[in-house]
């Protein structure tokens, strides 16, 4: 008996069998060994100009607060991407395919493909009308004319203009270049306002175990 054991030991299929188990050992505790939380959390660059005066955003109701931050289960469209501490020009993204849509709604502000519209029942409307057009600039393209950007996947480190008006491109040009570009300091940034669970995240046995399934 003990002599068919050493036999198939030495067979090539014992072989391939131990080298395929051992592999599979390998990347397992890789995997459990580097597990990160899946958070998402990155940054863009944006202004918004209404003929020639750019918007502050002053109300504290543009700003979303840590302690109303939810639990991604919980996540609301407003925890998705919002801005923090009063800095009127940096977007935080906390999910997955969130647009630029989507994220003037949660401002308050209505993007459409010709029109932007402000906040409140009786905000102003400002739609195209001869020369005074909705401008949209991203990344240094113009989207004017490809039916507007409110669909469109905020992407880490984006820099985005609206600016709607009778504007000339020299002027657009000034708009776009007063744009900070802050966003990649904000993504090494250690943020300790963030709706989608910090960096410090504790990381359970559980966790782990569930990762590798």
């Amino acid at each position: 008996m003990i002599g068919k054991h050493i036999k198939f030991i030495k067979t090539r299929w014992f072989l391939a069998i131990a080298c395929l188990l051992f592999g599979a050992f390998i990347i397992l505790s890789i995997r459990f060994f580097t597990y990160r939380p899946d958070t998402i959390h990155y940054h863009a660059n944006f202004a918004l100009y209404i003929n020639g005066q750019r918007e502050e955003f002053r109300s504290q109701t543009y700003y979303e607060e840590s302690e109303t931050c939810a639990v991604d289960a919980t996540m609301t469209p407003i925890d998705r991407a919002h801005m923090h501490d009063g800095v009127n020009d940096v977007v935080h993204v906390e999910d997955h395919a969130v647009t630029w849509g989507q994220f003037f709604t949660n401002l308050g502000w209505y993007l459409g493909p010709y029109f932007i519209e402000g906040p409140g029942p009786y905000g102003t409307m400002y739609l195209e009308n001869g020369n005074s057009q909705l401008h949209l600039i991203l990344n240094g393209q113009n989207y004017t004319d490809l039916g507007g950007l409110q669909n469109t996947v905020i992407k880490d480190q984006d820099k985005l203009l609206v600016s709607f008006g009778d504007l000339s491109q020299a002027t657009l040009q000034q708009e776009y270049k007063a744009i900070p570009s802050t966003a990649r300091h904000y993504d090494i940034t250690p943020d300790p306002r963030t709706c989608s669970g910090s960096q410090d995240q504790t990381i359970t046995l559980r966790d782990r175990l569930d990762h590798l399934l």
